[in-house]
């Protein structure tokens, strides 16, 4: 089976839903109490569920147009994901090992990508 680009790039922005909803999940937790009325009142924790729900929709309805052994790895992008929004959202800081480590997971992508190419046309 042949891995669809629709299919490799809904797996993308899957990751960029998922991530968000990681810096909302960490914006909603500042407060957090331990109670199920704090939970349920919390519109950043609930938007980080909704998100993670319709990722979850996204990456099986990606499932069908291609290969998991090509469309899994993307889901790494979410550490880049991560990191950028938490520079500009949550005033982390990036320094040259996390940089590096983005580096690295654009490489390993790539690898993944480019070794499992096929020769069908709209396939990656």
């Amino acid at each position: 089976m042949t891995t669809k680009l629709w299919a490799a790039l809904l797996v993308l922005f899957t990751t960029l839903l998922t991530s968000s909803a990681q810096v909302l999940w960490k914006i909603g937790s500042k407060t957090l109490e331990p109670s199920i009325a704090s939970v349920l009142s919390n519109y950043y924790l609930l938007g980080g569920v909704l998100l993670y729900v319709i990722g979850g929709i996204f990456i099986i309805i990606s499932f069908r147009g291609g290969e998991v052994s090509v469309l899994y790895p993307i889901i790494a992008t979410s550490y880049i994901w991560v990191n950028l929004m938490s520079t500009r959202f949550l005033g982390e800081s990036m320094n040259a090992f996390k940089w590096a480590g983005v580096l690295a997971i654009i490489a390993g992508i790539a690898s993944i990508g480019f070794g499992s190419r096929d020769t069908a046309p709209g396939a990656i």
